[in-house]
């Protein structure tokens, strides 16, 4: 058993803070902007799909802008709608925490499709680049949940679960962690073993993200403690379940329009 007790603030300049959450954003929209262009280079270019890589560099400013956006978005309308519609400025407190996942991907396929549809570019094609590097942020995203001991896991007499003094001094589920692994790690493994395939067809990977972090999402859900403003849905349906069920059906349906076109 653990005791966490780790600061959320790496560094305190007084007038300024370094946060691990904010490290985290930053290192995963790096990485990944790096990493996005290597499977370009190694792989696309093979393949002779051609256009001039700093199209991907302009792309970054549209999905940061798309992640901070509907991150926002998602969490005032599937979190905490009736609290920010009685006091609207906190929308734009953003430094005060709540940012949605399910929001931020909204953000990040509306803002691809807006700057592909601008370039005359294909849209799936940097989706699927964007679905490979998504787990980096992913993963980093979660660890800063855990160094911040937020999105807490629920009461486990498992050998290594976590007392979170902030909240309790009750012993919990590490859930962060188990989302880490599977959205993160897990999710990384797969999506990128599967571009590099042989006959790799665009638009695979986008729907595969959907369906798998959807279900790697469902399942760390089991774990976690549900939003206290919103408890369950019908006694066991947290929002992150309803939304991630959302998922795999979208990813489905990505599936099944793709394959109709013989693009699959």
């Amino acid at each position: 058993m653990f005791t966490h007790n780790f600061d959320p603030v790496l560094l305190d300049l007084g007038v300024f803070a370094v946060r691990w959450y904010s490290l985290a954003y930053i290192f995963g929209f790096l990485i990944g902007w790096w990493y996005g262009k290597k499977i370009i280079i190694k792989k696309f270019q093979i393949i002779n799909y051609r256009f001039n890589l700093r199209e991907f560099d302009d792309l970054i400013t549209y999905i940061i802008i798309s992640v901070i956006i509907g991150g926002r978005i998602g969490y005032v309308v599937f979190y905490n709608f009736e609290y920010f519609i009685s006091n609207p400025l906190a929308i734009f407190k953003i430094w005060e925490g709540g940012m949605s996942f399910h929001g931020a991907l909204i953000g990040i396929i509306i803002g691809t499709y807006i700057f592909c549809k601008k370039k005359s570019l294909q849209t799936l094609f940097f989706l699927d680049i964007i679905a490979c590097t998504a787990p980096i942020g992913i993963f980093l995203g979660r660890i800063a949940n855990f160094i911040n001991g937020e999105l807490i896991g629920k009461v486990s007499s498992i050998h290594w679960s976590v007392i979170f003094p902030k909240v309790d001094m009750l012993p919990r589920h590490p859930s962060q962690l188990y989302e880490a692994f599977l959205e993160g790690l897990i999710l990384f493994f797969i999506l990128n073993n599967m571009i590099f395939k042989n006959g790799y067809k665009t638009g695979t990977c986008s729907y595969l993200f959907l369906i798998f972090y959807g279900l790697f999402r469902i399942i760390s859900e089991i774990f976690r403690e549900p939003d206290p403003q919103l408890g369950y849905f019908f006694n066991f349906l947290s929002m992150g379940t309803i939304l991630s069920l959302m998922m795999i059906i979208s990813g489905l349906i990505v599936w099944f329009y793709l394959r109709n076109k013989n693009e699959v």
